[in-house]
């Protein structure tokens, strides 16, 4: 027997109470660590050097005098040291940058491109090119200073041994003293980036290159069609990187020509550590890696636009 319920009285039921959901911390828990390990270690010196850029600091004095943008001012004012200094080590950052970038960029390609074909002692010659990423730039760095050695090094004793000329002052030559800090750069980092390239090629479709062949088309015409528009978001990538860690430029020039001669291969980077560690003028030091920040976050911004845009355009 089925009770039914009158119609007037269903209408006047309340809905039953909706449970309160619980509010679980536990993914607050994971994430806790990180989040003390990104305040101690990014936010707090942030906010910390912006502090310091903004007074006056004297490890001897405990008053911190306020003095606003005055660190920042010395950047723009003609006449400063750190207006000169700070510019023109930009400019030799930025010079190393555009020789270095398309320099690795070119090899990279290149000895991808000859270590994929199937020839003997393939995977030696891929440990051989790869194995002088794992130095430390320590090691790369003494190791070309001795290369490139005014008096004693393997190049110059070389160049008399076969041409009976007089040594070339590499190390103490404002333009030549960048010869070994690029060549040095490009042999330490191209392995990096040949790796990367391998595994690309190993990506791309055999099928496409043999309809090609069928069709008549040429090695270079290929290269050109198939393989170099597949690598293009590598090359990107590479690029991005590879720009970025340039304009970082620091342990090759400290230690190959200590950003001589006339500071013509000092880094940014090396001329700030030397006005906070060597001049002790850390408002200014701080002043200045702020800047330079500001320029990479833009660079960096203006970069990964074009990686966007370049998705964008392949999706359509």
């Amino acid at each position: 027997m089925t009770v039914t319920t009158p119609a007037h009285t269903r209408s006047t039921l309340a809905p039953p109470p909706r449970p309160r959901r619980r509010v679980s911390i536990e993914p607050y828990l994971y994430l806790l660590p990180h989040a003390l390990l990104f305040f101690l270690f990014t936010l707090y010196p942030i906010g910390y050097g912006l502090y310091i850029s903004l007074h006056r600091w004297d490890l001897l004095n405990p008053v911190k005098a306020f003095v606003g943008g005055e660190f920042y001012r010395n950047l723009f004012t003609p006449g400063t040291p750190q207006a000169d200094f700070f510019w023109k080590t930009l400019l030799n950052t930025t010079f190393f940058t555009v020789i270095s970038v398309p320099l690795l960029l070119f090899a990279s390609l290149g000895l991808a491109l000859l270590l994929h074909r199937p020839i003997v002692g393939r995977t030696f010659f891929r440990a051989v090119f790869f194995m002088p990423g794992i130095l430390t730039v320590s090691v790369m760095g003494i190791l070309w200073r001795w290369l490139f050695d005014n008096q004693i090094g393997l190049v110059n004793a070389a160049r008399e041994l076969l041409t009976q000329a007089p040594p070339i002052p590499w190390l103490s030559s404002e333009g030549l003293a960048w010869v070994p800090i690029v060549i040095g750069t490009i042999w330490w980092t191209v392995g990096f980036n040949m790796t990367l390239y391998l595994a690309a090629l190993g990506n791309v479709p055999l099928s496409l290159y043999e309809a090609a062949a069928l069709d008549g088309a040429t090695p270079g015409q290929s290269f050109r069609f198939i393989t170099l528009p597949l690598l293009a978001p590598v090359t990107l990538f590479v690029f991005v990187t590879t720009a970025l860690a340039s304009f970082q430029l620091f342990g090759q020039s400290l230690i190959i020509t200590g950003g001589g001669p006339s500071r013509s291969t000092q880094s940014v980077i090396q001329y700030i550590t030397e006005e906070g560690f060597t001049n002790a003028q850390y408002s200014s030091a701080a002043a200045l890696g702020f800047v330079f920040g500001l320029i990479m976050l833009i660079l960096t911004a203006a970069q990964f636009g074009i990686m966007a845009r370049d998705v964008r355009g392949e999706g359509t």
